[in-house]
């Protein structure tokens, strides 16, 4: 075991908050070891640090550079490998009920209530072997061009995930974000076609972000549309880049375009309620936002913000593993598709447990 997950152990004994990660393409793992169980709040303050926002943006928190230890590691490939969980973890009455849920987001778009929402479900998981060192690894391994973390607190939980969707990449007063939705599995050689209702799904998510930023900017530039393979799925991909008038307006464009129609829906306020009142299970960091505050650990440049979207992710509580996936639905959805689709998710996940 490396000395820094010697540390990570230590530390989730004296039950102090942490968190690991490494950025996409990074050959570099970084951690920041807090020194007290203290729970902070993101403010719109200075402090820089690792920050840790959930799904409905009540929850805000931060593990703070200035009362943490940082440390690194270089990544080591040849301890890493592949485990094949290709098990299923669900009940002919879950997929029931969330196709029964789909339908519901259906009939409420077609109504003219919404044009899109994110639907969700948990998968709980017993009886796997728990090994941090192990599946951070794994998620490294496997997922390159992801941002892999993992995030303690005892008074928030231990989360851990791949992410592929970058939330917003703020240097200075540059912004860069992209708009990511549609989703279909990865297979060698074959061209990759999208249906009506993948490729709606992600202009609605375009147009609501280049919408948001012109409102602090006349220098945007946004790309066409692509495939964007993360793990075993494509996804289509915009990239957007702006620069923003005055750095003071960066808080409240973040809060403004969290939660973006890439995880909750639109017109948002409408997506929100519907998730809120009709998912059944709380979603508590899963769809939020994590990743660096005000500084690049990395290079430790200031006035550096680096988030991500906080996708292909799990909660493990004792011996249970809840993983949480879902996907976008409009007026041409097909509930067991859908479910299909959430499924597939799943395997980023279950791809790292043994």
């Amino acid at each position: 075991m490396s000395e820094l997950f010697k540390k990570v152990i230590d530390h989730q004994k004296k039950d102090l908050p942490f968190v690991i990660y490494c950025k996409p393409n990074s050959e570099k793992i970084i951690a920041l070891f807090q020194k007290t169980n203290y729970l902070n709040l993101l403010s719109d303050d200075e402090k820089s640090g690792f920050a840790f926002v959930s799904f409905d943006n009540e929850k805000r928190y931060l593990i703070p550079e200035n009362c943490s230890d940082i440390y690194y590691e270089k990544v080591d490939f040849s301890d890493f490998y592949t485990t094949n969980n290709n098990e299923n973890y669900y009940s002919s009455a879950e997929k029931k009920a969330f196709e029964k849920l789909v339908e519901k987001g259906i009939s409420e778009i077609k109504s003219g209530n919404l044009e899109k929402v994110v639907l969700s479900r948990e998968i709980k998981i017993t009886n796997i072997n728990i090994d941090v060192e192990l599946i951070f690894k794994n998620l490294v391994s496997n997922y390159k061009a992801a941002f892999n973390y993992c995030f303690y607190h005892p008074k928030i939980g231990f989360w851990i995930g791949a992410t592929p969707e970058q939330f917003l990449k703020i240097n200075k007063n540059q912004i860069k974000t992209v708009a990511l939705a549609g989703t279909q599995l990865y297979k060698e050689n074959l061209e990759v076609k999208w249906n009506k209702k993948e490729i709606k799904e992600q202009k609605i998510v375009t147009e609501y972000i280049s919408k948001n930023l012109k409102k602090y900017t006349d220098t945007i530039s946004i790309s066409d549309p692509y495939n964007f393979k993360a793990g075993n799925l494509i996804h289509i991909k915009t990239d957007i880049e702006a620069i923003i008038y005055d750095k003071k307006n960066l808080e409240l464009i973040i809060q403004n375009l969290h939660p973006t129609p890439a995880v909750c829906g639109f017109p948002k306020k409408k997506a929100k309620d519907f998730i809120l009142e009709n998912e059944n299970y709380d979603r508590e960091f899963y769809t939020g936002y994590i990743g660096e505050w005000k500084k690049d650990f990395e290079t430790f440049k200031e006035d550096q913000t680096d988030l991500f979207v906080n996708l292909r992710c799990m909660k493990i509580e004792n011996e249970i593993i809840k993983i949480f996936v879902g996907c976008g639905i409009t007026e041409d959805s097909i509930p067991e598709n859908e479910f299909d689709e959430t499924e597939n998710k799943s395997k980023t996940m279950l791809k790292i447990l043994n």
